[in-house]
């Protein structure tokens, strides 16, 4: 083989070969547990995968998988209603993401070049330090004894304290706050890189600010505002920590379900099937996003 595609070919086999020790293997893991039965034993189900080559082992090995996991799911109405609660508390978190995050990525591409790089950082900032310390952090802000309701009552906003804490509210609130800046970068790099005449041009021929947005600014960004609802919609759906310390003990949603499953019921093939069922629901806003882009791209050639 030649040195150049001896060197292309190491370049395909480096992100393959991780894709595959750390995606696809795991993955292979998760849907061999999830077709198998629990059991009180270490680890906790059953069959194990044999030792040997004998096909006699491998046969019964194989004969005592099945879709029990799966059809336990489909029959429990807790799990159904675990993921129609993520996928709600996903959608919502992402609408609000996006109507906060363009005001901010709009100011950050409008600002003046020097500045750019300072407000980025701002943006990262809170990187800096533990995503559990600032959960933690809000659930002190939003409590009923709180900084949020110390403040409302010292303006005479509210006779008594409001119940924020263990709340809906609660985890959009923590949704928002710990998932806006992986909005705002993907606005920021569309719009930034879109060219500033445009909009000056429309304002010249007298359109408003609101059509100039949704005519020039919006289509601009579409590109960015995909790659943000994605990088929020995925985690929050599976998000785990936001709704366990704001929500309560009462939250339902998938991650919540697959913890519970793991640690406490020790159920490890039907969390590992919900797992599954919740890798698939994921699966649907990536290849629709995947199809609207390729459309683009074949409408621009």
């Amino acid at each position: 083989m030649r040195p150049g595609r001896l060197g292309r070919a190491l370049v395909l086999a480096a992100p393959a070969a991780w894709l595959g020790a750390f995606f696809l293997l795991p993955l292979a893991m998760i849907g061999r547990i999830s077709l198998s039965e629990s059991a009180v034993a270490q680890p906790p189900y059953r069959p194990l995968v044999p030792a040997t080559l004998d096909p006699a082992s491998w046969g019964t090995f194989l004969s005592g998988l099945g879709l029990d996991s799966f059809r336990a799911l489909a029959a429990e109405p807790l799990y159904r209603d675990a993921a129609l609660s993520s996928l709600a508390y996903g959608a919502a978190s992402t609408a609000i993401l996006l109507a906060l995050g363009y005001p901010f990525a709009l100011a950050m591409a409008r600002a003046p070049r020097g500045w750019q790089p300072a407000l980025v950082a701002l943006v990262t900032l809170p990187f800096w330090t533990s995503l559990l310390v600032r959960v933690y952090a809000w659930s002190a802000i939003l409590k009923d004894d709180g900084l949020l309701n110390r403040a409302l009552a010292a303006l005479h906003l509210v006779s008594a304290p409001l119940r924020i804490l263990d709340t809906p509210a609660a985890i959009l609130i923590g949704l928002v706050y710990a998932y806006l800046p992986f909005m705002v970068l993907p606005l920021y790099g569309a719009l930034a890189g879109a060219d500033p005449a445009l909009p000056e041009a429309a304002s010249d021929l007298g359109a408003s600010p609101a059509r100039i947005f949704r005519t020039v600014t919006l289509p601009l960004s579409l590109r960015g505002a995909g790659a943000g609802a994605l990088l929020c919609f995925i985690p929050i759906v599976g998000e785990f920590v936001i709704p366990d310390l704001l929500g309560g003990s009462d939250t339902l949603m998938l991650g919540r379900v697959l913890w519970s499953e793991f640690s406490a019921n020790r159920d490890w093939p039907l969390a590992s099937a919900a797992a599954i069922v919740m890798l698939a629901l994921l699966a649907g806003p990536i290849l629709l996003f995947r199809r609207v882009e390729t459309r683009r791209m074949e409408a621009r050639t």
